[in-house]
């Protein structure tokens, strides 16, 4: 079975009003549907934690500038953290990410309820009628929403009921004031020789650096604006820039950079030498890596000498850093034997790059918690990296709030065989929808959103808990020492500061000079950390407590408020429709178009249908003996444009088709009741699948409908 369609629109639905608790980017104004009559609409349902509504925001930047007169984007905020329903962070995000169009606050989640929204992110098109002509979850639709926009704007300029901003509207969009200061948003910062900090100001787009006071700016490294261009300080440009690693002094000549940068939103690495403030890119080539895509690589082709071809990702092999997509670097870190370990945030991996080759290093590209060989394990969103004195590589996975560990380097032979003996393990964290402010026994302990972590001198961890606001410490059974006092014990999570602004990053300094990992502290040295606050703009010292004792905090467990769907135990059919965009029609040059990859937590969950296909419905069996757990979903489709034809009816061969990839990742909270008079009315809401003839297929609850493009 294929659920894969010709397009066509959905039935004519009226779209349902936007409610929620206020507006941003309108000037004061609350919109109603009412007055965005007469153009497209297209509500871009997100959350601000969430690195894939990072990528759709990119994606609509082009398409919103172009057709601003005839479209206008809605952004939907709707949280999955705690921290994310806080309006002030809300605000601080929007400015954040340069988001340009209104944004509804819906903390409550009743417009994302009201929609049927079951992703971050997932986008609603609306006519200038007023009614939802599609519906897409995930990313890649910037190709499939430019030419549906295209469509209704020509449809409805020939009907007279497109009114566009040029005759003569108001636009609902009102941009904020723009704000100054040295720093806004620092993403991270490490210590450079001689005492100075390097801090990737990521709202700057660039790198600044400050005297050891963490306040007077001594240079900056970019000209500010966002964009990828390599050069001399001034000329250079950053996007979003964010982990900064440090050059090994043996190696700074031969590479010709000091300081190796995650250029966040660039999808790339970049060099910087110090001595000018040059920048080179070292890996990535700006284009973002799509999972399952057959364009992620550029290699040369053996018979045609200085020409490239694109090709898919090989995990078992290793490729020329600069002819290899990547996907939302955050960090980097270096691990001596090995080379620069990089979290790639955007599809939940960690790769490794030295000076001429680059490739995977543990996980699979599902999002979630999942420990064991490296090849198999599964992270979400790592965003934080160090390396412990025992030579773990400690990451802060931060849509698990979890802190967790690689080990196993000194079995690996370096870059040649990638992942070959490392073991994934966690540390604390229970998984995606499991969040709060615990400490106590690490099994029990609660993060949240957690972007940042570095070692402390007696082998104990910092981690930045970046939406709790605080610097929490864990005591590894294998630390060094663990000082004295309540909480620190082996095992044990403590809280050594609260009230920071969204901390992202820790430098350790031992007696006021910045310490490197691995050489001794005396004893009774004076502990400080310097706290990148990234919400308040500013680097903060932490003065710490003479034993590192912290305390016990407990400000409660929390799980994300997104409603639960109820699924009646037994038989579900899982459907995912997905419909080519006008002038596109599936792309089957490389072998099936779709794919389809369903498991569970508990994996007991689902008694059959878990596994990988290409088809894009699934029947499903759910065990009866389960009351409840997660169902992860992930759809991959690809298109591509239709070449025409000439005369003859043959294919133009000038024209050469673009290839389009959609895909998403679905965690769908399930409650397993045991007969449809049990389900809630979510449960008895979901729609019902609809065959050949039209008719219905099964009762709500035995069809769950996640439409990747529909």
């Amino acid at each position: 079975m294929s659920s894969t369609t010709p397009h066509a629109r959905l039935p004519r639905i009226r779209a349902s009003e936007l409610v929620g608790r206020g507006w941003l980017n309108t000037g004061g104004r609350d919109v109603t549907l009412a007055d965005l009559r007469g153009r497209v609409v297209v509500l871009d349902f997100w959350t601000f934690c969430c690195v894939n509504c990072l990528h759709v925001l990119d994606e609509l930047r082009e398409l919103e500038e172009a057709r601003r007169d005839d479209l206008v984007i809605i952004g939907v905020h709707s949280p999955k953290f705690e921290h994310e329903a806080d309006p002030v962070a809300l605000a601080a995000a929007v400015e954040r990410y340069e988001v340009r169009h209104p944004v509804l606050d819906d903390p409550e989640l009743v417009t994302w309820s009201a929609y049927t929204a079951r992703a971050w992110p997932t986008l609603v098109v609306i006519d200038p009628e007023g009614y939802v002509v599609a519906q897409m979850a995930g990313e890649g639709h910037a190709s499939a929403l430019a030419a549906l926009v295209d469509e209704l704007v020509e449809e409805h300029r020939a009907k007279g009921t497109l009114r566009s901003l040029a005759a003569g509207s108001d636009d609902v969009y009102v941009p904020p004031a723009p704000t100054s200061g040295t720093l806004r948003f620092p993403a991270k910062a490490i210590a450079l020789p001689g005492g100075n900090l390097l801090v990737a100001d990521a709202g700057h787009h660039s790198l600044a650096e400050l005297l050891p006071d963490g306040e007077t700016l001594v240079r900056r490294i970019g000209s500010g604006e966002r964009g990828l261009v390599d050069g001399e300080p001034d000329v250079a440009r950053f996007s979003e820039p964010n982990g900064l690693c440090l050059v090994p002094a043996e190696l700074r000549a031969h590479l010709d950079y000091d300081v190796l940068v995650a250029d966040t939103v660039n999808h790339a690495l970049r060099g910087v030498r110090l001595a000018d403030g040059h920048v080179a890119t070292v890996a990535g080539n700006g284009q973002q890596y799509m999972v399952g895509g057959v364009e992620n690589v550029a290699t040369t082709a053996p018979e045609l000498p200085g020409e490239r071809r694109l090709g898919p990702f090989d995990p078992e092999l290793t490729y020329d850093p600069l002819g290899v997509r990547l996907s939302s670097p955050w960090d980097v870190a270096w691990v001596p034997g090995l080379g620069f370990v990089v979290a790639m945030a955007g599809n939940h991996t960690l790769w490794a790059v030295d000076d001429w080759k680059l490739g995977l290093l543990a996980g699979t590209m599902n999002e979630g918690l999942e420990d064991g060989p490296a090849a198999g394990a599964w992270f979400a969103q790592p965003s934080g990296l160090a390396l412990g004195l025992d030579g773990r590589l400690w990451v802060a996975d931060s849509e698990t709030s979890a802190l967790r560990w690689v080990d196993g380097f000194g079995e690996s032979p370096g870059l040649s065989a990638l992942g070959d003996g490392l073991e994934v393990h966690t540390a604390l964290g229970q998984g995606l929808f499991d969040f709060g402010h615990r400490d106590g026994a690490a099994d029990q302990a609660l993060l949240q959103h957690p972007l940042g972590v570095a070692v402390l001198p007696d082998g104990s961890v910092a981690v930045a808990d970046t939406y709790n606001g605080a610097i929490r410490r864990y005591v590894p059974p294998a630390a060094s020492g663990t000082g004295a006092g309540p909480g620190t014990d082996a095992g044990q999570v403590t809280t050594l500061a609260t009230g920071l602004a969204e901390p992202s990053d820790v430098v350790v300094l031992v007696d006021g000079e910045p310490w490197v990992p691995g050489t001794p502290a005396a004893a009774g040295a004076r502990i400080d950390l310097l706290v990148v606050e990234s919400a308040a703009h500013r680097i903060t010292r932490v003065a710490l407590p003479a034993t590192l004792a912290g305390e016990l905090l407990d400000g409660g467990a929390h799980r994300t408020q997104r409603p639960v769907t109820d699924v009646v135990a037994g038989e579900l059919r899982l459907d995912v429709p997905f419909s080519p965009a006008p002038g596109q029609k599936l792309d089957d040059r490389y072998g099936p178009s779709t794919r389809l990859t369903v498991s569970a937590t508990p994996p007991e969950l689902l008694l059959d249908g878990a596994g990988t296909g290409a088809d894009l419905v699934r029947a499903l069996l759910v065990n009866p003996e389960v009351a409840e757990g997660v169902l992860h979903v992930t759809a991959q489709a690809a298109s591509c444009d239709v070449v025409p034809l000439l005369a003859d009816g043959t294919p133009d061969p000038d024209v050469f088709p673009a290839c389009h990839l959609a895909q998403q990742d679905w965690g769908v909270p399930v409650r397993v009741v045991q007969a449809p008079d049990e389900l809630s009315e979510v449960g008895r809401r979901m729609p019902r699948a609809t065959s050949d003839d039209g008719s219905t297929e099964g009762p709500s609850g035995h069809v769950l409908t996640l439409p990747l493009r529909g």
